[in-house]
């Protein structure tokens, strides 16, 4: 533990890595880290408000909250399947997708999920510019400018600021959502609320599927945060201090949600920060709470934005053949992103987010087969045994395109369209449904069983053991066997 703590405290300020391989002598952080990272990142207006949809259409308290636990477990257990693969590889989450993918080939998903976090960003910035607006008596448009700012400092700083300000995201957090259910608590009758049981498959599907969808949304970047921890780091012990803080942090603001939208008598929807912020009061205690909403979101945001710089340099790095990433082209790529997600946020704060953030839930679909695709290979096929060093190189072990991870990829997209229910796409069989959307559910399970049949056929040569780079000082100690690798 003291070693750990003095290689925590030895770090710079500013992280120096970027989509590159972590070496065991710069690895730091504790377990804990990644259970307050993620409760931060959940504690937060838009899960409140994700929650508070399970009832705006058409649910009761008593099965929304049971449907949305159930969702939590599944997608919080996909999700923290992936951050558990952060100590084992020393890699951020879709550099991974090489092995399945080919180092070209991975750039396919990488793109789609890089559009859908510049949305998610967009999103909570318009959220926290209403919150900052409030706070400081500005125009939301100006709130949304200061938050932006701090979401590039925060992005560039890096790694350990991330964690740092996500554990004191998580005593905000819960300080102020203490306070909003008692405050709650005192002015609904929550006991007759409860009492109201008017069970349908629809609307309990419905909130399983909100909770499990926000759980997997968090896939393809959640090893990002969890590649610094020492490589002998329990993996079993990561999947829970990851989930655990995720399904908690989620469910406590979905709680939240539920029981604002059932005792709103209609003033929820569309002014879901003014109405959180009323449970609690006025005056100085209001301008607490906007302060902690706008926090709550720069967690999450920050996730995204580095999450999306992560991906782009992915792609970049792929075809130019390196990974290195001056701190220079970080910030360019950083301003870049918060960029984008700002102006779509200025421009759509009044009409067009809604469907813009549609289209970004439509394209949740693309990436829940990446998902099944990567952790069947992982956990059942390779089994952990990854050629690190061969996934920059397009002519090695991993290829430049793999025809069959983008073949079950593709088809896992296309299976998945009919179930699919948002305001900018609904399949046709939706109807048949009640209305619910579950592609989530057929986009996980198919091509997860049908990449597990053919990959046990037809999959590329898997190492005996796994294959890291091979570290400078090992290469000091015994240099007649520097080379490019080195297996554990």
């Amino acid at each position: 533990m003291a070693v750990t703590s003095t290689r925590e405290n030895s770090k710079p300020l500013i992280e120096k890595r970027s989509i590159d391989y972590i070496p065991e002598g710069e690895r730091h952080g504790r377990l804990l880290s990644q259970f307050t990272l993620w409760m931060g990142a959940n504690l937060q207006i838009t899960a409140i408000v994700t929650g508070a949809l399970a009832v705006v259409l058409g649910g009761d308290v008593f099965w929304s909250l049971i449907g949305l636990l159930i969702g939590q477990v599944l997608g919080g257990g996909v999700m923290a399947l992936h951050a558990a693969q952060g100590p084992k590889l020393g890699l951020p989450q879709m550099i991974s997708s090489r092995v399945q993918f080919g180092v070209y080939g991975a750039a396919i998903p990488i793109v789609l999920v890089c559009l859908m976090y510049l949305g998610f960003t967009a999103t909570g910035t318009v959220l926290s510019g209403q919150a900052l607006g409030q706070l400081f008596g500005v125009s939301d448009s100006v709130g949304i400018l200061i938050f932006a700012s701090v979401i590039v400092l925060v992005t560039v700083l890096g790694y350990r600021v991330i964690h740092f300000i996500g554990r004191v995201a998580s005593v905000i957090g819960v300080i102020a959502f203490v306070y909003l259910f008692a405050r709650l608590i005192s002015q609904t009758d929550v006991g007759a609320l409860l009492q109201i049981r008017d069970f349908t498959w629809s609307s309990f599907l419905l909130a399983v599927s909100l909770a499990a969808s926000w759980q997997i949304a968090f896939g393809p970047y959640v090893a990002d945060y969890s590649r610094y921890l020492p490589s002998k780091t329990s993996s079993v012990k990561t999947f829970f201090a990851a989930g655990a803080g995720s399904v908690i942090g989620a469910q406590v603001a979905m709680i939240l949600g539920v029981f604002a939208a059932a005792s709103a008598n209609g003033q929820f929807a569309g002014h879901e920060v003014a109405y959180i912020v009323g449970l609690g009061g006025t005056g100085a205690t209001a301008a607490l709470l906007y302060f902690s909403i706008a926090f709550g979101k720069v967690t999450i945001s920050t996730l995204n934005s580095y999450g999306s710089f992560m991906c782009i340099a992915t792609i970049i790095s792929g075809f130019r053949g390196h990974v290195n990433v001056t701190r220079l082209q970080r910030l360019v790529f950083v301003l870049v992103i918060v960029g984008a997600a700002t102006l779509i946020a200025l421009l759509g704060q009044h009409s067009f987010l809604g469907a813009f953030k549609s289209f970004i839930l439509f394209l949740l679909a693309f990436f829940t087969p990446w998902s099944a695709i990567n952790l069947v290979d992982y956990y059942c096929i390779t089994r952990e045994r990854y050629d690190v060093p061969a996934l920059n190189d397009p002519n090695g072990r991993y290829g430049r395109w793999n025809a069959l991870g983008i073949s079950v990829y593709v088809f896992g997209v296309l299976v998945q369209l009919p179930f699919i229910a948002t305001k900018f796409y609904t399949g046709p069989l939706v109807g048949a449904m009640g209305g619910v959307d579950i592609s989530w559910i057929i986009g996980l399970v198919v091509p997860a069983a049908l990449y597990y049949v053919l990959a046990k056929q037809w999959h590329s040569a898997v190492p005996d053991q796994l294959i890291l780079p091979v570290e400078q000082d090992a290469v000091d100690a015994q240099p007649s066997r520097a080379g490019r690798t080195q297996a554990v």
